[in-house]
C-alpha cells in the first residue's frame, strides 16, 4: 500500500528479510498458539467453534503475521507496527463502537456487549495484500452482518463506512504517514452483510495484537488487505458510496471495491502473482482470492476493470 515512484515492487519489499534468511524460524513458529485460551487481559470469552467458512490451507506462523505488518498510523515500515504499536491500544479501558446514519435503532455499544451479540467462530481466511503478498491467518469473531441486523438498516441504506480509531499523541500524523487519519473504509450493503465479511475480535486464539487491529477489525478475504479496515470505532449506513483513505490519496491505485482480481493490475505492477508469506516463489493469483463460488454473484453484469 506504500505509493512508490518505481515502476515496480523490490523483491525485498514483498518477502521481509528474516523469512528468506531464516525460512525454518517461522515454519516452527505459532503451532501452539491456536490451543491459548480466548483472552483479553483477564476477561474469558466463550470458546470459538470452527467454521465451515475456513480454508484448508496452512495458516501462517504467529511470529510472522506478528512483525509483517500494514498499519500506517504506527509506522510505514512493515516491522514499525510490531515496535511502535504493542500497549497502545489493547490498555484503552472504555473501546465502545458508535453504529448510526440509516438505520432505526443508532446505539453506542462497548466491547463486551459487542462480543455477545453472536457466537464465536474461528475462521481460517487467505489475506492478499494489494503489494502481492499473502498470508492465512485464523481469524475469530462473527459475520458482521448479526451486528448490522442489530441496527435495523433502512431502505436507504446502500452502503456501509467504517473508521478506524486515531490518537495523534501516540500515532503518526497525516503528513508523516502520507494518508489522511483517521482512516476510512467502505462496503456496499451486500457485501457488508454477506457472510464471509467477519467482524473480528480473535487472530491465533487471542484477542487481537495492536499491530493487527485491536480492538477489533474487519476481515473481508476476497478483497485486497487494506479493505478490512482495522480498530473500528464508527460505522455509518448511508445512501451513497462513502469515501475510502486509499481511494482518496490514489483513485486510479486504489479503486472502492479491490477485489483480489489477477487480470487487472495495478497501475505500477502485475497482480498476476504473489507470494504466499513465509514462501520464497510466487504462485498465481487467484480471482476473489479463492472465494469466486460465494461471492461472484454479487458481480455480475458489473465491468471489474472499470470498477476496481
Amino acid at each position: 500500500m506504500i505509493i512508490r515512484k518505481s515502476t515496480d515492487l523490490r523483491y525485498s519489499d514483498v518477502t521481509p528479510k528474516q523469512v528468506y534468511l531464516n525460512r525454518r524460524k517461522f515454519l516452527a513458529a505459532g503451532s501452539a498458539a491456536l490451543a491459548a485460551p480466548l483472552v483479553r487481559g483477564n476477561t474469558p470469552l466463550a470458546a470459538a467453534v470452527k467454521s465451515p467458512f475456513s480454508t484448508t490451507e496452512k495458516i501462517t506462523p504467529k511470529d510472522l503475521a506478528l512483525h509483517y505488518n500494514n498499519y500506517y498510523e504506527f509506522g510505514t515500515g512493515k516491522e514499525d507496527p510490531g515496535r511502535n504499536a504493542p500497549g497502545k491500544l489493547v490498555s484503552i479501558p472504555e473501546w465502545t463502537i458508535r453504529i448510526e446514519g440509516e438505520v432505526a435503532k443508532p446505539r453506542t455499544i462497548d466491547l463486551d456487549a459487542l462480543r455477545k451479540i453472536a457466537p464465536m467462530e474461528e475462521r481460517i481466511y487467505r489475506h492478499r495484500c494489494v503489494e502481492r503478498w499473502s498470508m492465512v491467518f485464523p481469524w475469530i469473531g462473527y459475520s458482521l452482518s448479526a451486528l448490522l441486523k442489530q441496527v435495523e438498516p433502512t431502505s436507504k441504506a446502500k452502503y456501509v463506512a467504517f473508521q478506524s480509531y486515531y490518537n495523534s499523541k501516540f500515532e503518526l500524523s497525516s503528513f508523516s504517514a502520507g494518508i489522511e487519519f483517521p482512516y476510512v473504509e467502505g462496503l456496499r450493503m451486500d457485501e457488508a452483510m454477506h457472510p464471509l465479511t467477519l467482524l473480528a475480535f480473535g487472530v491465533y486464539g487471542e484477542m487481537l495484537p495492536d499491530q493487527m487491529g485491536a480492538q477489533v477489525r474487519l476481515a473481508v478475504p476476497w478483497k485486497y488487505g487494506y479493505k478490512s479496515i482495522k480498530s473500528i470505532v464508527k460505522i455509518k449506513l448511508v445512501e451513497k458510496e462513502p469515501p475510502t483513505t486509499w481511494n482518496l490519496a490514489a483513485a486510479n491505485e486504489y479503486g472502492f471495491y479491490s477485489n483480489v482480481n489477477p487480470e487487472v493490475d495495478h497501475p505500477r505492477w502485475s497482480q498476476k502473482k504473489e507470494r504466499r508469506l513465509p514462501e520464497l516463489f510466487p504462485r498465481d493469483t487467484i480471482k476473489f482470492n479463492g472465494y469466486g463460488d460465494q461471492v461472484a454473484g454479487m458481480y455480475a453484469g458489473m465491468d471489474l476493470r472499470k470498477y476496481h
